[in-house]
């Protein structure tokens, strides 16, 4: 049996992860469960997987979760960043399944990995970050992190292929000449500059083949999401920039592969549905029967690829400058730009979703942020926070 912590249980990767858990009983349980506010959805998980530890960050939110669950013995409902990191961390889990939204994920993830936590990472922003601090601390304390994000999956799946495949997951292989990351392009691709300055909310929020979350939505529509995938990866798989190369592929069947010396390219193929990434890195190595829907390839028809176009997705291309620069302190050195990258978005995308600024503003905002922003090398976890609260400063005035 094994027992899991899922930081982030009402999310759209939260929810999936405990349909898994549904469909295996026998083999998968709840240890702990976390959320923002969501108390209504929230009670109803507490009482159906019956953890011994819940976590509601807002105050307010974990009260009224309190009084709601006062019939109900053997749940401890805790609140704040002291209650996610308890969360993270509880005795009662094998493997935490880190879905939160944001920077917030850095912490919990560390305390999990401290407590010798299998990780399974849906939050991108953790290595984007601080991927100097998060990969070394997997190797002194012999913690595997597994990605759900379903580009990182597809590769981690191609790089099986190799012997020793374990040993490419961080530090890189021989045999590897590149990554393909593939993107569908989102709801604008095709369009220019010009044309996106009008777009609504609404039409951020029409992706062509993925259902997920606004905030992701609206960065799978600026191409956000596949710059901070490539940031990812050059901590995920030991990678230099030169290596991450991102292919346009509109219909979401490959989902990544991987480019080797010898010219061979393996790749993972599927229909677009998170539920098998989920899968895959909380069942590793096995896999189960029939997760995803089954993929038609009659159905699909043809495949295509196109290069991704910089010059009307510039945050997109500011992504790549922020690597290049970023990797230029050392490979495992890390800096402060990708956080300020990172915290620009999301601030700029906060605002774009309350309707308080428009689409193209958000590639402004990230620019800005990035240009004025003083590097340090090698930040650590407060420099990293501190850097975030600058970059909101900055964008506020």
């Amino acid at each position: 049996m094994k027992r899991l912590s899922v930081l982030g249980s009402t999310g759209s990767i939260g929810r999936q992860t405990l349909e898994l858990v549904r469909k295996y009983p026998e083999e998968l349980s709840v240890a702990a469960l976390s959320a923002n506010a969501s108390v209504d959805l929230l009670e109803e998980q507490v009482r159906e997987f019956r953890p011994g530890i819940v976590c509601v960050y807002d105050a307010d939110a974990a009260k009224e979760l309190r009084e709601r669950l006062r019939d109900l013995s053997g749940t401890t409902v805790t609140e704040g960043m002291n209650g996610l990191l308890e969360a993270a961390s509880c005795d009662e889990a094998d493997m935490t399944v880190v879905a939160v939204v944001g920077m917030i994920g850095i912490r919990p993830t560390i305390a999990a990995i401290e407590a010798g936590k299998t990780i399974a990472l849906a939050n991108k922003e953790t290595l984007v970050t601080a991927g100097h601090i998060i990969v070394p601390m997997l190797g002194k304390y012999g913690v595997s992190l597994y990605p759900i994000d379903s580009e990182h999956s597809a590769i981690f799946q191609s790089l099986q292929t190799l012997s020793g495949a374990r040993d490419a997951f961080f530090g890189g292989h021989p045999s590897v000449k590149r990554i393909l990351l593939t993107a569908s392009g989102g709801p604008f691709r095709g369009r220019t500059k010009e044309e996106m300055e009008n777009y609504t909310v609404e039409d951020a929020l029409k992706h062509p083949n993925w259902s997920m979350g606004r905030k992701i939505t609206v960065d799978s529509a600026t191409m956000v999401n596949k710059g901070l995938e490539m940031m990812e990866a050059r901590w995920l798989f030991g990678l230099r920039p030169d290596q991450i190369r991102v292919v346009i592929h509109p219909q979401s069947v490959l989902h990544s592969a991987v480019e080797f010396i010898d010219g061979a390219v393996i790749g993972q193929m599927g229909t677009p549905d998170m539920r098998l990434p989920i899968e895959y890195a909380i069942c590793y190595p096995e896999r189960k029967e029939q997760i995803a829907d089954q993929l038609d390839l009659f159905t699909v028809g043809k495949l295509e690829f196109l290069r991704p176009d910089e010059e009307n997705f510039p945050a997109f291309a500011l992504a790549g400058e922020v690597l290049e620069r970023d990797y230029g302190y050392g490979a495992m050195t890390g800096t402060t730009l990708p956080v300020v990258y990172n915290a620009a978005n999301e601030y700029a995308v906060a605002r774009f979703l309350e309707g308080e600024c428009g689409f193209m503003d958000i590639p402004r905002m990230i620019r800005r942020a990035v240009d004025e922003h003083r590097v340090v090398s090698a930040p650590t976890l407060v420099q990293i926070l501190d850097a975030e609260a600058e970059t909101y400063e900055l964008l506020k005035r």
